[in-house]
Protein backbone atom coordinates (compact mmCIF):
# COMPACT_ATOMS: atom_id res chain seq x y z
CA UNK A 1 0.00 0.00 0.00
CA UNK A 2 1.34 3.44 -0.88
CA UNK A 3 1.96 5.68 2.09
CA UNK A 4 1.27 9.38 2.12
CA UNK A 5 3.81 11.98 3.18
CA UNK A 6 2.95 14.65 5.76
CA UNK A 7 1.78 16.94 2.96
CA UNK A 8 -0.61 14.26 1.64
CA UNK A 9 1.45 13.31 -1.41
CA UNK A 10 1.93 9.64 -2.21
CA UNK A 11 5.32 8.08 -1.50
CA UNK A 12 6.26 6.44 -4.81
CA UNK A 13 8.42 3.82 -3.06
CA UNK A 14 5.26 2.31 -1.56
CA UNK A 15 3.40 1.84 -4.85
CA UNK A 16 2.54 -1.82 -5.47
CA UNK A 17 4.07 -3.09 -2.25
CA UNK A 18 0.78 -4.54 -1.00
CA UNK A 19 0.78 -7.21 -3.71
CA UNK A 20 4.55 -7.60 -3.98
CA UNK A 21 6.56 -10.76 -3.54
CA UNK A 22 9.03 -10.75 -0.63
CA UNK A 23 11.96 -8.35 -1.09
CA UNK A 24 14.39 -11.27 -0.74
CA UNK A 25 12.83 -12.92 -3.82
CA UNK A 26 12.41 -9.77 -5.93
CA UNK A 27 14.59 -6.91 -4.65
CA UNK A 28 13.80 -4.62 -7.61
CA UNK A 29 10.62 -3.15 -9.02
CA UNK A 30 9.44 -1.01 -11.88
CA UNK A 31 7.38 2.12 -11.37
CA UNK A 32 5.75 2.99 -14.69
CA UNK A 33 4.13 6.34 -15.42
CA UNK A 34 1.89 4.78 -18.05
CA UNK A 35 -0.14 7.96 -18.54
CA UNK A 36 3.00 9.64 -19.92
CA UNK A 37 4.08 6.81 -22.25
CA UNK A 38 3.80 7.82 -25.91
CA UNK A 39 4.65 4.46 -27.46
CA UNK A 40 8.19 4.99 -28.76
CA UNK A 41 8.93 1.30 -28.17
CA UNK A 42 12.54 1.80 -27.15
CA UNK A 43 11.95 -0.12 -23.91
CA UNK A 44 10.63 -3.17 -25.77
CA UNK A 45 13.62 -3.07 -28.13
CA UNK A 46 16.12 -3.46 -25.25
CA UNK A 47 14.23 -5.45 -22.59
CA UNK A 48 12.42 -8.75 -22.64
CA UNK A 49 10.25 -7.48 -19.77
CA UNK A 50 8.69 -4.75 -21.93
CA UNK A 51 6.22 -5.29 -24.74
CA UNK A 52 4.15 -3.07 -26.95
CA UNK A 53 0.38 -3.44 -26.66
CA UNK A 54 -0.88 -3.44 -30.23
CA UNK A 55 -4.37 -2.31 -29.21
CA UNK A 56 -3.25 0.77 -27.28
CA UNK A 57 0.10 1.42 -28.97
CA UNK A 58 1.69 1.78 -25.52
CA UNK A 59 4.32 -0.23 -23.71
CA UNK A 60 3.81 -2.31 -20.60
CA UNK A 61 5.95 -4.53 -18.42
CA UNK A 62 5.21 -8.22 -18.14
CA UNK A 63 6.24 -8.07 -14.48
CA UNK A 64 6.78 -5.23 -12.04
CA UNK A 65 8.96 -7.12 -9.51
CA UNK A 66 12.16 -8.96 -10.36
CA UNK A 67 15.56 -10.18 -9.24
CA UNK A 68 19.18 -9.60 -10.12
CA UNK A 69 18.98 -11.65 -13.34
CA UNK A 70 16.53 -9.16 -14.86
CA UNK A 71 18.08 -5.96 -13.56
CA UNK A 72 20.33 -5.03 -16.50
CA UNK A 73 17.67 -5.15 -19.23
CA UNK A 74 15.11 -3.28 -17.09
CA UNK A 75 17.73 -0.58 -16.41
CA UNK A 76 18.36 -0.44 -20.17
CA UNK A 77 14.61 0.05 -20.75
CA UNK A 78 14.46 2.89 -18.20
CA UNK A 79 17.50 4.59 -19.71
CA UNK A 80 16.22 4.20 -23.28
CA UNK A 81 12.80 5.75 -22.63
CA UNK A 82 12.58 9.18 -24.30
CA UNK A 83 9.37 10.32 -22.58
CA UNK A 84 9.33 13.31 -20.21
CA UNK A 85 12.05 15.04 -22.22
CA UNK A 86 14.39 12.05 -21.85
CA UNK A 87 13.84 11.69 -18.08
CA UNK A 88 11.78 8.60 -18.86
CA UNK A 89 8.59 7.16 -17.45
CA UNK A 90 10.10 3.80 -16.48
CA UNK A 91 11.76 3.81 -13.07
CA UNK A 92 13.78 0.93 -11.64
CA UNK A 93 13.71 0.98 -7.84
CA UNK A 94 15.81 -0.96 -5.35
CA UNK A 95 13.17 -2.11 -2.87
CA UNK A 96 15.76 -2.62 -0.14
CA UNK A 97 16.72 1.06 -0.09
CA UNK A 98 13.76 2.71 -1.90
CA UNK A 99 16.28 4.38 -4.24
CA UNK A 100 15.94 4.84 -7.98
CA UNK A 101 18.59 2.95 -9.92
CA UNK A 102 17.48 4.18 -13.33
CA UNK A 103 17.04 6.62 -14.90
CA UNK A 104 18.09 8.60 -11.76
CA UNK A 105 18.39 12.01 -13.51
CA UNK A 106 19.32 13.74 -10.25
CA UNK A 107 22.10 11.24 -9.55
CA UNK A 108 21.08 10.85 -5.92
CA UNK A 109 18.64 7.92 -5.94
CA UNK A 110 15.59 10.17 -5.65
CA UNK A 111 12.58 8.57 -7.34
CA UNK A 112 11.92 10.83 -10.33
CA UNK A 113 8.22 10.19 -10.91
CA UNK A 114 6.21 13.21 -11.97
CA UNK A 115 2.70 13.08 -10.54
Amino acid sequence: MAMSDADGSIDPAGIGEGDAPPVEDAPYKVLFEANKCFGAGKCAAVSENWEMDLASGMARPTTYFFGEDDLAHNVAAAEACPAKKDRGVIHVIDRRTDEEIAPDPEGDGTISVDW
